[in-house]
């Protein structure tokens, strides 16, 4: 079945930074969202100009699936020059890098590109999932189970890049890849400001009930917005209807985050609603975004991690221990203080023979009896009268020796008749 694509698209640069490093582009075919880094002087520059790049690729002839997916490597390779020739002409933007993840559409398939920490996800029958993986460090340890996907979260070193466009790798990896879709599913791009500060569980919440596609990029934005918003974010909403669009009611070309600054009435894709939260900022403190940036050194990230990994258990077994001694001690102290005070307590009582006087009390832990015997007083058992001898037997409890000693005194004991 033939089918076509209806797409919206938003940006909003955050709570917290005071330019927009993001640029979208939302197009007949094309779809894209790029996330700049390298601070102020250079983010903001190399997605645009990299989603300005990309997006004449829309209009030239790319073939089937396969051949538009290598024609938009080549477009990122190309992209790539481009920044490295900029930062050549204006050293003050050295540094200066960007996300990339887009796909053409060619007929029931999609030519994907991606490279960093944007991200493609899918929402097909209800469920959602991440399509990209992540080329940032902490998705290398999860992927080698050094750590887990919740770990990553929190993680010191989220935001290091291990591969993106820019002034920083001459001849950068690109994945590519070719996804079938068919009616009904919603394609969502979207740059870390969303999925960083978003759960997926939301995230699919809110296209589950979407009403339409900009109202769902409105929710979207505004999810991160209520999160404190700490970094720009665009989106993205693709979804495969069951007939092409006509032409004449294409929306055209729509460009968001920065690379729309420079074009008439680009702002238009932030929603009126966002561009008032824009002005209105919570009044509570957000934590400042910690800025993304490029780190090709793996083997020594690694190296690191593991020395400090080592560190971290060795410090962890230190406290352990020592926890378990602090316990163990408390524990004997207790037992230690328990039995000293049992040892200032007498009763008296027998051992099946004659009266005894014993020190402690009747209580055993186990096979420990927690008395012995004091004094044999050498009165048979016998020698006394049914009632004081089933009290000896039952025991009488005493607080000290002399007081065990004076209940002897008081038994009544009865000789046997020669």
């Amino acid at each position: 079945m033939t089918i076509g694509f209806a797409s919206a698209i938003g940006s909003h640069v955050g709570m917290v930074r005071s330019n927009n490093q993001d640029s979208g582009f939302a197009g007949d075919r094309l779809f894209l969202v790029a996330d700049g880094m390298g601070g102020h002087a250079g983010g903001d520059v190399a997605s645009a100009l990299t989603t300005k790049t990309m997006a004449d690729i829309e209009g030239q002839p790319t073939g089937d699936a396969v051949e538009s997916a290598r024609a938009l490597k080549a477009g990122l390779l190309d992209a790539n020059r481009m920044l490295r020739s900029t930062v050549k002409d204006r050293p003050e933007l050295a540094g200066m890098g960007t996300t990339f993840t887009g796909f053409l559409t060619v007929g029931d398939q999609l030519s994907l590109a991606h490279i960093g920490d944007s991200r493609l996800y899918l929402l097909r029958n209800g469920k959602m999932r991440q399509v990209t993986r992540d080329h940032t460090f902490v998705q290398r340890l999860v992927d080698s189970g050094r750590i887990t996907e919740e770990e990553a979260k929190t993680h010191p070193r989220r935001s290091v890049l291990m591969r993106v466009l820019g002034d920083v790798d001459s001849s950068p990896e690109i994945d590519t890849e070719v996804l079938d879709s068919q009616v009904g599913d919603v394609w969502l791009l979207c740059s870390d400001g969303l999925c960083g500060y978003v759960d997926e569980p939301d995230i699919e919440k809110i296209l589950r009930r979407r009403t339409t596609l900009e109202g769902a990029v409105e929710n979207l934005i505004d999810k991160s917005l209520a999160a404190g918003a700490p970094d720009n974010v665009t989106v993205v909403l693709v979804e495969a209807i069951p007939a092409p669009i006509e032409p004449d009611q294409l929306p055209g070309p729509r460009f968001a985050g920065s690379a729309a600054s420079d074009i008439p009435g680009g702002e238009h894709v932030s929603t009126a609603r966002n561009r008032l939260l824009g002005r209105r900022r919570p009044p509570r403190r957000v934590q400042p975004v910690e800025e993304s940036h490029f780190e090709p050194r793996v083997d020594e990230y690694l190296a690191e991690l593991i020395a400090e990994t080592r560190r971290r258990n060795w410090r962890r077994r230190v406290l352990w221990l020592v926890g378990v001694i602090a316990v163990l001690a408390t524990i004997a102290g207790a037992l230690f203080l328990g039995y000293q005070w049992t040892q200032t307590r007498y009763f008296v009582g027998t051992d099946g023979n004659s009266v005894v006087i014993y020190q402690g009390v009747q209580q055993s832990i186990g096979s420990l009896d927690l008395h012995s015997v004091a004094e044999d007083t050498d009165i048979p058992i016998d020698a006394l009268d049914g009632n004081e001898r089933r009290q000896i037997e039952r025991t009488l409890s005493a607080s000290s020796l002399e007081e065990a000693r004076d209940i002897v005194t008081r038994l009544g004991v009865h000789e046997d008749d020669e």
